[in-house]
């Protein structure tokens, strides 16, 4: 009699087989997507953190797919401004440095956002002292990287959340409405010239009445002298808008002349909180994924060549997404993003790719 660890000695090549013969008749893993740059006559982008550097996958994924960055933090007031309007940039300089070691064009968000700064831009502060150090602010991160940014996003969400006009803020209240954004806009200019400056926001294309007041305020800005060079519409995109709304703001868009960055591209397939219950089914949501993706890169794609600025999402594969990561919205099943977590093309990739395509 065959001693039962001996049976299963014997018995552990034939299972092995029987694995490999099962695994040979298994419908093989998707190929990687085809780079996302290679389908594309102007700049793809893609954002990034520091923490990702480090991150042999991710940094693989970035050289296959995109030829332009965005930190994603790194930039922000909330990163580099200190206590006692001191400045720290080791990890701004990391990011644009890493960039361009890449051969990356650098791409720079945000210099004035209403919601950050706040620790030091105060309504207490003396209106003069506030004026100074906001163009001291400004003036000094742009010119930290002065011709080494493509573009900056100069100010961050000025329209107010339902388009009702502009957004209350510190920097409104303190400097004016409309004048805070054009004394940042000529700060910017006067420290980093060669760059684009965009005045950049949200839900341009999910409602109507936003995306008009915005495109106003541009023309406002523009006849006040404001050096503004290009739109950014941040394109976190809910897949239920009804279709036609896309391709109707980028034609009110481009009616300005000015170049459009999709400077924030996202679609997550699950609704934020305090609505009704969502009764989707996974396959309704992708084709609503497919659908609304679609229709933003053929209205990208309908623009003038030289209007086409480049075309970002806000990370590069779903696990990228600041919807999944635990600081962000903390969803790990949600796919928001062209590509999954092992760089396969997920259901909205081919509609961008036909797009790029003609």
């Amino acid at each position: 009699m065959t001693h039962p660890s001996r049976r299963l000695l014997l018995a552990a090549p034939l299972a092995l087989a029987a694995c490999d013969r099962f695994a040979s008749a298994r419908t093989p893993e998707a190929p990687l997507a085809p780079p996302l740059k290679s389908l594309a006559d102007f700049p793809v982008g893609a954002t990034g953190m520091t923490g990702q550097l480090d991150d042999p996958v991710w940094v693989a994924a970035m050289r296959r797919h995109v030829d332009q960055i965005t930190p994603e933090w790194e930039l922000k007031p909330e990163r580099i401004l200190r206590p006692g309007f001191a400045y720290d940039f080791s990890a701004s300089d990391r990011m644009v440095d890493w960039g361009r070691e890449q051969g990356l064009r650098v791409f720079g968000h945000t210099l004035v956002w209403y919601s950050q700064g706040l620790d030091v831009f105060t309504d207490a502060l003396p209106a003069a002292r506030f004026a100074a150090e906001f163009d001291r602010y400004v003036s000094t991160v742009a010119a930290r990287y002065r011709g080494r940014m493509v573009g900056w996003d100069v100010v961050n969400e000025a329209v107010a959340e339902d388009g009702d006009g502009l957004r209350d803020c510190v920097y409104a209240r303190k400097l004016g409405s409309e004048a805070y954004i054009v004394r940042a806009f000529e700060q910017a200019r006067a420290a980093d010239p060669e760059a684009v400056l965009f005045l950049n926001d949200y839900n341009l294309e999910n409602n109507p009445r936003k995306g008009a007041t915005f495109l106003k305020l541009v023309e406002r800005l523009l006849k006040l002298g404001a050096p503004i060079g290009g739109i950014g519409t941040q394109s976190h995109l809910d897949i239920e808008i009804p279709a036609g709304q896309i391709r109707d703001f980028f034609r009110d868009a481009g009616s300005l002349g000015l170049p459009i960055h999709v400077s924030e591209l996202d679609f997550p397939m699950q609704r934020d909180g305090g609505r009704m219950p969502d009764l989707r089914s996974t396959i309704e949501r992708r084709a609503q994924q497919v659908a609304r993706v679609g229709e933003l890169a053929e209205a990208f794609m309908a623009l003038p060549a030289r209007q086409r600025f480049a075309f970002t999402t806000w990370g590069l594969r779903d696990p990228d997404s600041w919807l999944v990561r635990a600081e962000g919205k903390n969803r790990p099943d949600e796919s928001a993003l062209l590509l999954d977590a092992q760089g396969r093309a997920n259901p909205a990739f081919q509609a961008v790719a036909e797009a790029f395509r003609g």
